[in-house]
This record gives C-alpha cells, sequence and structure tokens, in this order.
C-alpha cells in the first residue's frame, strides 16, 4: 500500500461526534473488519491521522494486508479515545500522545492545563487477521483478547494447556470428553488468562500463565455466576478486584476483557460488569452491537 504515503488532508465531511465517557464499572468495545476497508482513499485519511513513527511502523509491514491491519490498530486507538468528551471538548485524534509503561504496555499520555497528568482513559487493543478490537474504560485498567471461534489447535490441547495452564484448569479441560466443546473451551480460558495478564500490564514473563488459575466461581443468588483469578502460591485466596467479560464478536470470534474494579466508588466495588459493544468504520459509521447489559 505505498498509496499511503502519499498526502491526504482528514476530511472534514466525517466530522468525530463526541461521546460520554464509559461509567464506572463498564467497558465500551470497539472492533472493526479488516475485509470491509476497500477505499483507498479512506485508509489514506486514516494515515494522516498517525504519528510520524506510528506511519514507519505501518509502512514497514511487509504486504498490504498486514499493513492495513497495522493503520486500522492504530485508527481504532485514536478515534473513538479522540471523541470522548473530557473537560467538555472533543480532541483532534492526530493530537494524542501515547508511550509506554517499563513493560510495553501502551498508555495514554493526557495533556491538561498543568502540563501532562495521568489520563483518567484506559485502553488496549487486540486483533487477529479477520478482526481487531479496541476496549476502553475509565479510571480502570483494562485488558482485552480476543480470538477466532474455530481456531484450531495443532498441538495436542492437553499435552498443551499442562505446558501452560495451572493444574486446576488442566483437569477442568481434562474432564470435557467431547473434543470439540474441550477445544472452545481451551480459545475461552486462554483468552481469559491473556487478558487478565494484558490488564496487569506487566507482561507474559512477569505474569507467566501457570502462576493463577482462571475459574468459575458458584452462581450468586442472582443466578449468574463469576469468572474468577486465584494465585497459585495462595490458592484459598481469591483476587476480587478484577471482573471478567466472555463474549462473541461478529458472530465470529471469542472475546475476552478484564477490568480492575473502580476503587474510587463504593457502588463500583459491588457492581458486575457492564459492556457497550459497537462496530465501527472511523469516519462513515458506528453501529451499537449491544447496550449496557450486565455480563
Amino acid at each position: 500500500m505505498r498509496s499511503f504515503q502519499r498526502n491526504f488532508s482528514v476530511s472534514s465531511s466525517f466530522p468525530l461526534l463526541p461521546l460520554q465517557l464509559p461509567s464506572p464499572m463498564e467497558t465500551h468495545v470497539w472492533f472493526v473488519l479488516p475485509d470491509e476497508f476497500k477505499s483507498v482513499s479512506l485508509l489514506n485519511q486514516y494515515m494522516e491521522l498517525l504519528s510520524p513513527c506510528e506511519k514507519e511502523n505501518v509502512l514497514s509491514m511487509r504486504g498490504d494486508q498486514l499493513q492495513k491491519r497495522a493503520l486500522l490498530a492504530r485508527t481504532l486507538v485514536r478515534t473513538p479515545i479522540a471523541r470522548y468528551q473530557i473537560n467538555n471538548h472533543v480532541v483532534d485524534p492526530r493530537s494524542l500522545k501515547f508511550k509506554k509503561n517499563i513493560h510495553g504496555k501502551p498508555e495514554l499520555v493526557w495533556e491538561s492545563d498543568d502540563g501532562q497528568c495521568p489520563s483518567p482513559l484506559h485502553f488496549n487493543i487486540s486483533h487477529t487477521s479477520s478482526l481487531i478490537a479496541c476496549g476502553v474504560t475509565v479510571n480502570s485498567p483494562i485488558g482485552i483478547d480476543v480470538e477466532e471461534k474455530q481456531r484450531k489447535i495443532k498441538n495436542n490441547i492437553l499435552a498443551f494447556a499442562r505446558r501452560y495452564f495451572s493444574l486446576y484448569e488442566v483437569e477442568h479441560l481434562s474432564a470435557i470428553s467431547d473434543s470439540e466443546v474441550q477445544r472452545q473451551e481451551f480459545v475461552k480460558l486462554w483468552i481469559l488468562k491473556e487478558a487478565y495478564v494484558k490488564a496487569l500490564g506487566r507482561g507474559f514473563s512477569a505474569a507467566p500463565f501457570k502462576t493463577f488459575t482462571i475459574r468459575e466461581k458458584d452462581a450468586t443468588n442472582s443466578g449468574a455466576s463469576e469468572v474468577v483469578v486465584e494465585s497459585s502460591d495462595h490458592p484459598v485466596s481469591l483476587t476480587n478486584n478484577w471482573q471478567f467479560g466472555l463474549f462473541e464478536l461478529a458472530s465470529s470470534h471469542y472475546a475476552a476483557v478484564c477490568m480492575e474494579k473502580d476503587k474510587t466508588s463504593d457502588v463500583a466495588m459491588r457492581v458486575p460488569m457492564r459492556l457497550t459493544v459497537r462496530k465501527t468504520i472511523p469516519f462513515v459509521e458506528d453501529i451499537c452491537i449491544s447496550g449496557t447489559d450486565a455480563v
């Protein structure tokens, strides 16, 4: 896609409409389907949103499809974040600045009248070859992971699980006799663990999968079950300051979200996570897939 290097200005025909911030314990999930993006002129508009370093990274990718996915991933971060109303205004997506923490997790740098300050917005991104998703929260670290529902596992599932999963998780998978159901449960468990590690923001090496267990807690009085994290070092201790969501996107992907409970709100510590999912084509349209139903 060497046409990306041409000069295009961001079209004023498609203004970025303002959005309300996610409420406490709410995650906004935005996703795009790369195969739906056919317009070269629109992709070039997206290219103009990126920083020089981001443009260089996109153009360094080998092949048009990899370049397009890298471009859409950066656009999917910049355009929704720019639309959230903080201090009663939206910002130019080109003006957004990012940094990485010591473990490499991208973070938003927020500019205020007093200079740079921690951003109230947290985000995380995940992608496959056919779908890219971005999760956004306020005052709560977030991790998101997506995987194709039909993802094939080349290795023996149980052998692979013994290498990376906790004993409880391996036993859980071993108890499933149907091979297809076992494969689906493996994929769901993997993305839940991945979302948790990404929410921690410390990287895989700092939080190996074997050091914690993801399991389903007994149903509450409301009848809703809960996904919880259990430390392998202290198996009776549940890490209850994280909440999970497990759902489908575009009928083709599983998605998992992990977010830290908002410690600044007593109410948020007690309510379940809520989701708003939107499919988007930046500058063209947004489609709200689901409202803020409890996960």
